[in-house]
């Protein structure tokens, strides 16, 4: 078995990327203070053609070294906004007729598996900071939460993991419907 390379994986441009069509998916970064995990979020949303990200709080935004460290050039090609209070963005995404969905452990959370996301919905998915997770203030003001599954002795993921996981679940499930 041999890798293919970079010509027979047939990748398209920065141009023409930003002109395709995207999954109705939205990222939201609530005061996410690792500018690694800044750069993962947006090369895996352009892995998964995210219609955006917003960056809120103290989240990083480009162009800065540590961010491009991992996200690869993607944020040249991922639509993004800079947002001081991630409330605003919420009220402008529900506005614009997002569901609005914090990725957080909370009481009446709905286990990954058990969310089916509708192929004629779109949807905003909020993650946060590192520390202490989504915002009290966001969550109140969220449609549902949903909350990955884990079996270790660790309460949480990597938030550049957690937004691979979710994405790749939704993308899935969405295009089974």
């Amino acid at each position: 078995m041999q890798k293919l390379s970079m010509d027979e994986l047939q990748r398209t441009d920065v141009e023409s990327f930003k002109k395709q069509e995207k999954t109705p998916i939205a990222i939201v970064l609530d005061n996410v203070r690792s500018m690694h995990n800044v750069g993962s979020a947006f090369r895996t949303a352009d892995g998964f053609a995210i219609e955006k990200i917003y960056l809120c709080g103290i989240s990083g935004t480009p162009p800065h070294r540590e961010i491009e460290k991992t996200a690869l050039g993607a944020t040249q090609s991922v639509s993004w906004e800079y947002h001081k209070d991630t409330t605003d963005v919420v009220d402008q995404l529900k506005a614009e007729g997002y569901t609005i969905i914090a990725v957080e452990q909370a009481d009446d959370s709905v286990m990954l598996h058990q969310f089916e996301p509708k192929s004629d919905k779109k949807y905003a998915l909020i993650f946060g900071n590192e520390v202490n997770g989504v915002d009290e203030e966001v969550m109140e003001k969220i449609d549902t939460c949903i909350e990955i599954p884990q079996y270790g002795t660790k309460h949480s993921l990597n938030v550049s993991v957690a937004i691979g996981i979710i994405l790749w679940d939704f993308i899935q499930k969405r295009n089974l419907n």
